[in-house]
């Protein structure tokens, strides 16, 4: 339990129980008491959490893939290059920049003005949903969202599918179909949470604002912000 994978683990289920946390309690609050009304102020804040936490899960995916790729590219280095001292500072630079990025989506977003009326067509604050309520000039934040925001979901995917490209053909040059399948079934987990998590991510945010949809982008998110988090546990347990 002491390994890079477990330790890479632990991290993503404690961003997975923030994650449904900054999300799933006022979703329930909101159907229960049928009272939907939020400040202003927590929505800015439950955007942050949700943003922070959103990209530290991508960035730890693609660092449990260098890990992945180490182990069965790297054998014999990977004792040494993926020490407890590398793996802590990893899983900080995921924080970190996760972090960074999401207040900077805040700090655009909380100087922007509503106008009213400010009804959020979503079951939590998200980016796009606010965006649309503004009155002010949102080019800024729309740029920023495809631009910084592109590359700070799509450089872990990139990373991800580069690992497994070295993966498959290191797999493939095991002589044995045993074998093949042996090395390749400590990676099924990772590869499923990850088409789960960038399937369903890519396809809300990786698009231009004027083709946003209110109710397929709904049903999709609940996918990212729900589902995802809670089959995780149940995907790696099979494991």
């Amino acid at each position: 339990l002491h390994s890079p994978m477990y330790f890479f683990l632990s991290n993503l289920s404690l961003v997975d129980m923030c994650f449904t946390t900054a999300i799933v309690p006022q979703m329930l609050v909101n159907m229960v008491t049928q009272r939907k009304t939020i400040f202003f102020a927590q929505c800015l804040t439950q955007m942050y959490f949700f943003m922070a936490f959103g990209i530290t899960d991508s960035f730890l995916l693609a660092a449990m893939a260098i890990d992945r790729y180490m182990a069965i590219c790297k054998p014999l280095h990977y004792t040494t290059t993926m020490n407890p001292r590398r793996c802590l500072l990893l899983v900080i630079a995921c924080w970190v920049v996760s972090h960074l990025h999401s207040l900077i989506h805040t700090i655009l977003m909380a100087r922007l003005s509503f106008c009213g009326p400010n009804i959020i067509h979503h079951f939590f604050c998200d980016v796009q949903p606010l965006l649309t309520l503004s009155c002010s000039d949102t080019s800024v934040n729309e740029l920023l969202v495809f631009t910084e925001g592109s590359f700070v979901v799509m450089s872990p995917f990139i990373f991800i599918i580069v690992s497994y490209i070295y993966i498959t053909c290191a797999v493939l040059r095991v002589p044995s179909g045993k074998g093949r399948y042996k090395v390749f079934s400590t990676c099924g987990s990772h590869l499923t949470v990850v088409m789960l998590f960038y399937g369903t991510v890519i396809s809300v945010y990786i698009r231009p604002s004027s083709t946003y949809s209110v109710t397929k982008d709904r049903v999709v998110t609940v996918i990212y912000t729900v589902v995802t988090p809670m089959l995780n546990p149940i995907i790696y347990s099979f494991r």
